[in-house]
């Protein structure tokens, strides 16, 4: 009750010791979890694309496993079809990428993609009032989900 832990009963718990490495130092075990909560999670058949596992392989999960886990259950969730891209991942893996290639270019376009993505689900894809909301003519949103290959699913 006073916060400490009783050091019999640590002895007696610590019988047996398992090391296991963080998931950055098991890349190889990334794609085995992968179908494995894909399996769990998904309701539909989903796989992913392989740029899109290429990234995750490449990630550091500071979470570990259960970060990974996350990221597959709300990638699945939330995925447009039955094949997971590197639009469907989230921001944070899609910069690390860009990121790692030390491409400005790359971020911004990445940036601007999920910018404009939000936006347009904010407002229901009304594309005038996503327009507004980004300080652009509607012109320009147009050629920019264009040059991104954003359309409504």
């Amino acid at each position: 009750a006073d916060g400490k832990f009783r050091e019999d009963l640590y002895y007696r718990l610590n019988v047996l010791e398992i090391d296991i490495p963080p998931l950055r130092n098991r890349k190889e075990d990334i794609p085995l979890l992968v179908d494995f909560f894909l399996e769990r999670y998904s309701l539909r058949p989903v796989r992913f694309d392989p740029e899109a596992l290429a990234t995750l392989v490449k990630y550091p999960f500071p979470g570990n496993v259960r970060e990974l886990e996350h990221v597959i259950q709300r990638t699945v969730t939330m995925a447009r079809g039955p094949v997971v891209r590197m639009a469907d991942l989230p921001a944070e893996m899609r910069y690390h990428k860009a990121s790692e290639q030390g491409n400005l270019a790359d971020r911004l376009e990445a940036m601007e993609r999920d910018m404009i993505l939000a936006a347009l689900e904010k407002n229901a894809w009304v594309q005038t009032r996503a327009a507004e909301s980004l300080g652009i003519s509607e012109r320009v949103l147009r050629y920019k989900m264009g040059k991104h290959s954003i359309k409504k699913n």
